[in-house]
Formats: C-alpha cells, structure tokens, sequence
C-alpha cells in the first residue's frame, strides 16, 4: 500500500505528506515574504494586527495555516526587536502572559476566515492540556521537531487522539544530529534501494505526520517528495532509535524555563 499524498486537517481540508522547510535557509534564497511572515510572533499581544501585515507581506487574502510557533511571548529591549536576549543570554521572556490569551486571538482570525486553518508549533502535553482548558477550536496541526533521535511517541499519542496532525521540521536532523550517517539508517536505506534522506522522510509520513524537510535548490525539493512504504520491521527499527541511547534534539533556545518536553529541561544553550 503506497504512503498517502496528503493528510486530512481536522477543518476538513487536505494538507500535503510533504512540504517545504525553510529554517535556517538564507532569506535571500526564501523571499523577504517569509521572513516577514514570522516575525509578527515574537510578541503574541495582537494577533490580528500579525495577521494583517502577513497577508500584506504575501500579497494575499487569506492563509491556508497559521501557526503560534512556540509557547512563550518574548519582551523586546535593548538588544533586539524580534529576538531580545537578557545579559545571561537567555530570551527575554513574559512569564505573565498566558498563551490562552493568545489562542483566543488566534480563534479569533480563523472565524474571520482570513486563516482558514489555526495552530501551534514546538507544544509540549502540558502546554496543550493547560490550552484545551479554554480552547474553542482545536489546534489543526502541531508542528514539532521530529526524527528517529527525537520521535515524540507520547505527544505524537496524545495529538493522535484530539485529532491534531503533528508536521515534523528538522526531519534529517539538521546539522547537529548526525541521522544521515547513522548505521541503523544506512542500512534501511540500503536494503530499500534509497536514501537515507529518504527513508527518515518516509518514516515520518509511514507514522501519519506531515514532513517539512529543509530545500532551498530544485533538485533536491524534487528528491524531497519521494516517499516509500517502509515495512513493519524497518519502522520498528526506526521508532526505537531514540530508547536505544541515541536521543538527540536539535533545536533547543534558550528560552529559560522548562517548556514541558521530557527530554528538555530548563535553560538550555543554543
């Protein structure tokens, strides 16, 4: 059975198995667009006025998905607009603000109709269970770093069973976590007659989850988009990479505090 195409918003609308990440890509080689189109996150305090300059900067009516892409509202100071760090070099943080105050606003710009889908990237259970106390819409999708270092299976359970898609950025692991390397997947990779690139994109849209590898050249956005079906034994192999000793997160800010990953506790460094 070939892997799906695309995936099924809980808003009804299709999504597709693979998308295009842009993280850490040149902004020349993205357009000013996208760049434009994040920053409006940093201070989460009016979500529609966000809105309002993304559709500006994308020349367009409406987003398809919009997203809150990580839990916390930053204070901009002396040292920057978008990403204020204190002098411990820790991001400058409101721990006051409630990110269900956000949500709202977020609930707000889906009714509008000017964001046809809603919802939230690097959510931990705790910050999702502390949301769905207030929450009119549910998150469509949670986008969350995800790869066989750092699969996530409890969050992965618990989106799985409020019917929130999980999209998967640093699927490759990024520059810091040597996957395309790895023994275990060379040899699944041999054994398909592929690539290891494309057998950690594979897993993930095996496992159910969007996958947004990182392409800024057509060629390899072209090899982004071949997916297999990986048998039971190789996806065994694949989900339990991490409880063998090779647990690896790539993207970690500093934000300071503990945003409720079991496998990422308080300040860490960049």
């Amino acid at each position: 059975m070939a892997p799906p195409s695309s995936f099924k918003l809980n808003t009804g609308a299709s999504i597709p198995a693979v998308g295009l990440g842009t993280w850490q890509a040149n902004p020349g080689e993205v357009g000013k667009a996208v760049e434009h189109a994040l920053n409006w996150n940093t201070h989460q305090t009016d979500v529609a006025a966000g809105l309002a300059q993304t559709l500006e900067d994308l020349q367009t009516d409406y987003l398809d998905l919009y997203l809150v892409h990580w839990p916390v509202r930053l204070v901009p100071n002396e040292t920057s607009d978008l990403l204020p760090v204190n002098p411990d070099g820790t991001r400058s943080v409101d721990r006051s603000w409630d990110q269900q105050d956000t949500w709202r606003q977020m609930e707000e710009v889906y009714r509008s109709g000017k964001a046809r889908a809603i919802g939230v990237s690097n959510w931990s259970v705790p910050y999702l269970e502390h949301l769905k106390k207030t929450w009119t819409v549910t998150p469509a999708v949670n986008q969350v770093e995800l790869h066989p270092f750092n699969p996530q299976h409890k969050l992965k359970e618990w989106c799985d069973s409020h019917n929130i898609l999980l999209e998967a950025y640093c699927p490759l692991g990024s520059t810091g976590a040597p996957l395309l390397e790895d023994e275990q997947i060379a040899s699944i990779a041999k054994k398909n007659g592929i690539s290891p690139a494309t057998v950690l994109i594979s897993y993930q849209v095996n496992r159910g989850c969007v996958v947004l590898p990182k392409s800024v050249t057509a060629n390899r956005i072209e090899q982004n988009l071949k997916v297999v079906e990986l048998s039971k034994e190789d996806m065994k192999v694949l989900d339990g990479m991490a409880a063998s000793g090779k647990q690896k997160r790539v993207n970690t800010p500093a934000w300071g505090h503990d945003l409720g990953f079991e496998d990422w506790y308080g300040p860490v460094p960049n």
